[in-house]
């Protein structure tokens, strides 16, 4: 080459270079321009008090349940062995496995993560190919026509290839796959919502069998003194001493007693069957062993206030809703800008097979292309207004949730403590009513008293008695709604992040956790 021409073709090149520079920079920032609002957690409603109102309060001088010390302690892990419970530690961990709710969540969670993949798709080019192969004869009678070889048989190989691709300049697909995470982030913690739900209807209907059992041996033991007292009166009317009227309260008393025996056991078997829903289990072939105990509940760490946002899966849902909904804006304002897509076609076509691959049988094309509407009748701003006004929505829930939140750890905190203190006098109430009763009967036996006098004591202790069993099983049943409250041991860092939602899943993944 002459040093002229050189020369010239270095000044073209040198020419040609800040144009490609200028090109490619602004393909880096259309490719960096994301559409649509910025999303920021919005302030949401929050205790400045270090601690709970009902924890600091009202529990210092009440005697009975206490909150656990020091109180910015936090339930872990498998938060239903803090009942120390051997046998609700078995049926929760087969709830956990084979609950049929808490596997429809999972395979939504598992399709929401491979929707987060189907948006990441659209980044990579389109690649297609279609081999054919035709043989075809043209009419003879065409001789005005302008095609070739006219009533001949031909036949053609084709293998062509096709590309296209749509460069994400707009932020377009960025947000779609934002969309997609948000939305498989909020599937995740509905599936651990749902698991937490469950789990505490287990623990409930479970201490509610509990203190069926013990309802029913306290009914038990109450139409075995009945039985004494009939025995007693019937003894006493042979004698002479006592008349026939003090036999019939008795046997109404004992006639009483025995039906609401039998009734107790309704209120259990549906209370059993329902654990068998739970727990994946036909009712048919389920069955929990009869234990009359119930005791009261343990102290439960609360934490302090301003850790219960990080704590609640259904929080944690609303909050990733809220990024969801500002992701769909950011799709809305990208409906605004053109569509580019780059595309070729290209492969090889031949008459003959044996020169089908040959570099002459080559045959290609490309080009790009824009698409952009230019009128649609303000439909794409009505969307916008439309997703804007989901997003505020859901900004109103996402406070609500949280407002509900500490609604909800105050009311079971004071259902906790106001039972616990109901079960101390109730328990008052019970003695005193047995001692009542023992008193009357002695009067009875010794003739001061009229047998209704007994009568009266007898049905003032079986409703002691049975109220009790009530209150206790509401403070069961208070401290695991508590507990529900505080969100179960759960807190947001278990909340798999937007990267971990786009990947494929592991086979250690795809099923539930054991």
């Amino acid at each position: 080459m002459k040093p002229a021409q050189n020369w010239k073709r270095c000044m073209k090149t040198n020419r040609q270079k800040p144009a490609r520079l200028a090109a490619l920079a602004l393909v880096a920032v259309l490719a960096g321009c994301t559409p649509g609002p910025k999303y920021h957690v919005p302030v949401a409603p929050t205790a400045t008090a270090p601690s709970y109102k009902e924890s600091t309060v009202h529990f210092q001088d009440a005697p009975g349940w206490k909150v656990a010390a020091p109180q910015d302690a936090m339930l872990r892990g498998k938060w239903w062995e803090i009942f120390h419970d051997p046998e609700l530690n078995a049926l929760e961990e087969q709830l956990n496995l084979n609950n049929q709710n808490i596997k429809q969540y999972f395979e939504n969670y598992m399709a929401a993560r491979a929707i987060v993949r189907e948006a990441r798709a659209q980044y990579w080019p389109t690649v297609s190919t279609s081999p054919t192969w035709n043989r075809s004869k043209s009419s003879g009678n065409l001789t005005n026509s302008s095609q070739a070889n006219t009533g001949r048989t031909s036949t053609v190989w084709g293998f062509p290839f096709s590309v296209a691709w749509q460069p994400d300049f707009f932020g377009k697909i960025r947000n779609v796959v934002r969309e997609a995470q948000y939305s498989a982030q909020v599937s995740a913690a509905d599936l651990t919502n749902m698991q937490l739900s469950e789990q505490a209807s287990l623990a409930e209907y479970y201490f509610q069998i509990r203190g069926q059992d013990a309802l029913q041996k306290m009914l038990n033991d109450t139409v075995a003194a009945d039985q004494r007292s009939l025995e007693i009166t019937q003894t006493l009317y042979k004698t002479g001493v006592g008349d026939y009227i003090s036999v019939v309260g008795a046997q109404s008393t004992l006639k009483t007693a025995e039906s609401a025996a039998l009734n107790a056991g309704v209120a259990r078997a549906q209370y059993e069957n329902a654990i068998a829903m739970l727990i994946g289990k036909p009712a048919t072939d389920f069955s929990i062993p009869v234990r009359p105990e119930l005791t009261s509940p343990p102290a439960i760490p609360v934490g302090v206030p301003s850790q219960l946002l990080e704590r609640r899966p259904d929080i944690a849902a609303a909050e990733r809703t809220l990024a969801d909904a500002n992701a769909t804006i950011g799709i809305g304002y990208g409906a605004f800008f053109p569509a580019l897509t780059l595309s070729a076609n290209g492969g090889f076509e031949s008459s003959n097979f044996k020169h089908w691959f040959d570099w002459p049988s080559r045959f290609w094309s490309i080009g790009p292309s824009i698409s952009q509407t230019l009128f649609n009748g303000g439909l794409y701003r009505a969307q916008l207004h439309q997703y804007t006004a989901i997003y505020n929505a859901d900004v109103a829930a996402y406070r609500q949730a949280v407002l509900v939140a500490f609604q909800q750890v105050e009311d079971y905190l004071a259902a906790t403590r106001i039972l616990s203190e109901q079960a101390i006098k109730q328990q008052e109430a019970v003695d005193a009513a047995q001692q009542y009763l023992d008193l009357e009967m002695g009067r009875y036996e010794t003739g001061i008293d009229p047998y209704i006098n007994v009568m009266t004591a007898q049905t003032s202790l079986l409703a002691a008695q049975q109220s009790l069993t009530t209150v206790r099983i509401q403070q069961m049943t208070a401290s695991i709604e508590l507990i529900q409250a505080l969100g179960g041991g759960w807190d947001r860092t278990r909340l798999p992040t937007p990267a971990a939602v786009s990947t494929k899943p592991t086979k250690a993944e795809t099923t539930l956790e054991r």
